[in-house]
């Protein structure tokens, strides 16, 4: 999905008619396309060391995470997908990581997600990251 192409499904949501009231899962996922990076060459967050998250994206336990143990990184990884605003982002996710992950990774975190991220960026598509694993 090209970037304007994201863009008008955030607005076709935003603007329907009276008659039609958008569903909890549009609006969720409305709200994370607007979040995205534009590519995930953007995500040049690091790929090793330990990751301190800040409180409005951590603010419900362990804050930080040391990338090199899987379970945290996992982790971490689900907090920024789930909380995270596009500057977050493109600050802690690290691209490389990302697709690397992503097989796992999909299947951690939520349906409207997974849906947004896998129909914006071709790389996580399930098919081209089983291969590139």
């Amino acid at each position: 999905m090209a970037r304007g192409e994201r863009g008008d499904a955030v607005r076709d949501v935003a603007v329907r008619g009276p008659a039609t009231t958008p569903s909890l899962g549009e609006l969720r996922r409305a709200g994370f396309t607007r979040r995205l990076p534009f590519e995930l060459s953007e995500l040049h967050g690091p790929a090793h060391g330990t990751v301190s998250l800040p409180l409005h994206l951590a603010w419900s336990g362990l804050t930080e995470f040391d990338l090199g143990r899987p379970r945290l990184r996992m982790s971490c990884y689900r907090i920024l997908l789930a909380e995270g605003q596009h500057d977050d982002l493109v600050h802690y996710l690290n691209r490389e990581r990302l697709i690397a992950i992503w097989p796992v990774l999909r299947t951690l975190i939520s349906r409207d997600i997974r849906d947004v991220w896998e129909s914006a960026f071709g790389e996580l598509t399930p098919s081209l990251t089983a291969q590139a694993t």
